[in-house]
């Protein structure tokens, strides 16, 4: 069931801040096709690709600003209320503060091996995100009161390829001046 939106407030009331810079991975999703996830220990960060074996580069004329996508996990925690969270589709659910004052677009961070960079396309859910979660959690997660700190997540592209496992570093390596 749907946590209200009320409940999702206070929820998040009681969650102790991300950390700024040195986060960590907590899960890795991999979609191969539509409504299919995988949670593999490890994966492939390319240029070409992004996360390799995710249908993004499936797609006609992938876009690298929307290559990979991150969420926060104590948020996807609670607004998930027990289900998995590889529901949410999102390719590296972090412990790491993706608000738009501590990541504005240009970040570079870097997750296992490789470097990627925030971009500036938002990310705001979709009619999936309503369904599984309910339109309270939409609502909540693009509300104006929470809209800058990105609780559905941000897009990464990558910069330079490397590794990431589950347990790997998340570090903010440089913010745009």
């Amino acid at each position: 069931m749907a946590l209200s939106f009320a409940a999702l407030e206070a929820g998040l009331a009681q969650l102790p801040p991300p950390a700024a810079d040195n986060g960590s991975v907590a899960l890795v999703v991999v979609r191969p096709g539509v409504d299919r996830r995988e949670t593999p220990d490890c994966v492939r960060l390319t240029v070409e690709s992004g996360l390799e074996g995710d249908r993004w580069s499936l797609r006609s004329g992938p876009d690298p600003q929307n290559q990979i996508t991150l969420m926060r996990s104590d948020t996807a925690r609670l607004i998930a209320d027990g289900q998995p969270l590889e529901l949410f589709g999102d390719n590296l659910i972090v412990e790491l503060d993706l608000s738009e004052s501590n990541l504005p677009a240009g970040t570079r961070i870097r997750i296992g091996t490789a470097l990627c960079e925030v971009t500036p396309l938002p990310h705001t859910g979709c009619s999936k995100f309503r369904a599984r979660f309910g339109g309270d959690a939409l609502e909540f997660v693009n509300g104006p009161a929470y809209k800058a700190l990105r609780l559905r997540g941000i897009h990464v592209r990558v910069i330079e390829p490397g590794e990431v496992s589950t347990g790997d570093a998340a570090t903010v390596v440089s913010r745009p001046t």
